[in-house]
């Protein structure tokens, strides 16, 4: 009787209504003399795996509208609360507020304290940071649901995971883009005015995380590719760095480990997968992989170091058109993001701490800031849907441009010179959390000023950005005016910082309206370069 009694209790954790026990309590004890035992016992295994099945279902707001219904913020914050800690254990933390004030809270999942242990691998994951591309949050919201019922708490041995489901709540609710400010988060990570962003490279920060992955949606439904006749049809899309200062050796794991191991896994799983690949349509505009500006969530922190990517679901008609497919999708290559960090996650580790000592040391010793993306005689095979017959086709493009190249290097200098009084300048460089000290003239430093001498223009990605002309000139340390921070290059954020500062960037901070200020035609460039 009380082996009866236990197992009663054991399966009410399983919420079976009470009932249905008693009766199969009841059966049991009745039926002893007419079962063997051993067939008894196999009932019983069998109710208790039917009850664990039945409590692991976690549905998600999404789930319950019969996914007619996007999940707003406030029922974000309802679903977090709601779900169990014990199989796998997380902590909730409001790293930022949005424009308007909304919380965003980020899910650290560890076995111990977050962060603390060595031996694991950090891993971040963030989605939604344009608010109408929500499959990526819907797709974050059932994966929290496996976490939650212990499916994936073999994960946990190997990393800390801190996933982020809603950056631009502002966005989301309104089904918009951008946030309450009326900014892409997207294009903001260098300039870093926005809070949600100004939070997010907080946390960062604080963990150094060595993986990361940012989660969109592209759109397929573009005009100039339906008057072509065809549109991209790939459920999930993936971008790797291209910036070519960020480390070699991680592009290159990227491209020849990563990539074909998510490849194979996206087949089996019946899902289409492809290489984000922007542009076109083919042969009328160039087809390239991602952009290499670093004012994105991606390419931003791999100019840290971090193993870094970007994925891209296909987006609907509208935001909640097919969005079963499209969560499940976004959801099914998350996961295999997480089950390729966790089998190589030693491996992953080393390599980053590797190439972050080399930055950290000031590699490389030339940085570009100029770059175009270029062709290399391959061709590529694109799957595309045909809108008249609706079935799929594989084109063969020729304007291909998968390799990124330098237009404009420049030697790395020791270091900047920021005037005390640009208070726009020390801000931005305050709110990276930069290495920055007041300037003290040492007797061997060697000052380098830039003379803009005129100011032309050039193609970035199909867009016109500023493109000065300068002369550079010895500047005597008896003729510094005023007081200057100084802003050392050898540190993690060094490459970021040669790229935000040269006046011939177009990818810095000149070519954005809240610093066009500092590029005036026939005066000297504010900042200066130190060499040592």
């Amino acid at each position: 009787m009380f082996f009866l009694v236990t197992l009663f209790n054991r399966l009410q954790i399983f919420t079976i209504p009470k009932i249905l026990l008693i009766k199969l309590l009841y059966f049991v004890i009745n039926k002893w003399n007419f079962l063997k035992m051993k067939n008894c016992l196999l009932l019983l295994a069998c109710v208790m795996i039917i009850g664990t099945t039945y409590s692991q279902k976690i549905s998600t707001p999404l789930e319950l509208s019969g996914f007619k219904t996007l999940t707003s913020h406030q029922q974000m914050i309802n679903y977090i609360k709601s779900l169990p800690r014990d199989k796998s254990p997380f902590l909730t933390e409001d790293f930022a507020l949005s424009a308007t004030g909304m919380k965003i809270p980020v899910l650290k999942f560890s076995t111990g304290e977050f962060g603390n242990d060595e031996k694991k691998l950090k891993v971040l994951l963030f989605a939604q940071q344009h608010g109408n591309e929500p499959s990526g949050k819907e797709g974050v919201l059932m994966l929290l649901s496996k976490f939650a019922s212990g499916e994936l708490s073999h994960l946990l041995q190997k990393l800390d995971l801190a996933i982020i489901p809603m950056m631009n709540p502002d966005g989301n609710d309104s089904d918009k883009r951008r946030n309450g400010n009326g900014a892409d988060l997207n294009r903001d990570h260098l300039i870093l005015l926005q809070p949600e962003n100004q939070g997010l490279h907080k946390f960062f920060n604080k963990y150094l995380f060595e993986v990361s992955m940012d989660v969109h949606e592209y759109g397929p439904f573009s005009r100039d590719w339906m008057e072509l006749g065809y549109r991209k049809n790939s459920n999930v899309t993936a971008g790797i760095l291209t910036n070519i200062n960020t480390p070699q050796a991680i592009r290159t794991y990227s491209r020849t480990k990563y990539f074909p191991w998510l490849t194979a896994q996206m087949k089996k799983s019946g899902y289409s997968f492809s290489e984000y690949t922007p542009g076109g349509p083919p042969e009328i505009e160039y087809i390239r992989q991602s952009t290499f500006d670093i004012n994105d969530g991606r390419q931003s922190i791999g100019s840290l170091g971090a193993l870094s990517f970007i994925q891209e679901g296909m987006n609907g008609r509208d935001s909640i058109d097919n969005i079963e497919v499209r969560a499940k999708s976004q959801m099914t290559a998350m996961l295999c993001y997480l089950e390729f960090m966790y089998q190589n996650a030693d491996e992953i580790k080393l390599m980053v701490k590797t190439e972050r000592e080399k930055l950290v040391n000031g590699s490389p010793e030339k940085v570009a800031i100029q770059m175009k993306h270029e062709r290399d005689g391959s061709k590529l095979e694109m799957t595309l849907l045909s809108t008249r017959t609706g079935k799929d086709t594989v084109i063969t493009v020729s304007n291909y441009c998968p390799v990124v190249k330098s237009l404009f290097d420049v030697e790395k200098p020791f270091g900047y010179l920021i005037p005390a009084d640009d208070r726009q300048l020390l801000d931005w460089a305050n709110r990276h959390k930069f290495q920055l000290s007041k300037y003290t003239v040492g007797n061997n430093d060697m000052i380098e000023g830039m003379l803009i001498t005129s100011i032309d223009s050039i193609d970035f990605e199909g867009d016109i950005v500023v493109n000065p002309i300068y002369s550079t000139r010895k500047v005597p340390l008896n003729d510094l005016k005023g007081d200057y921070y100084l802003l050392p290059t050898k540190q993690l954020t060094g490459n970021v910082i040669v790229q935000a500062l040269e006046p011939k960037s177009m990818i810095g901070l000149v070519t954005y309206k809240q610093f066009e200020h500092l590029l005036k035609p026939a005066q000297v460039y504010p900042v200066l370069r130190i060499y040592r």
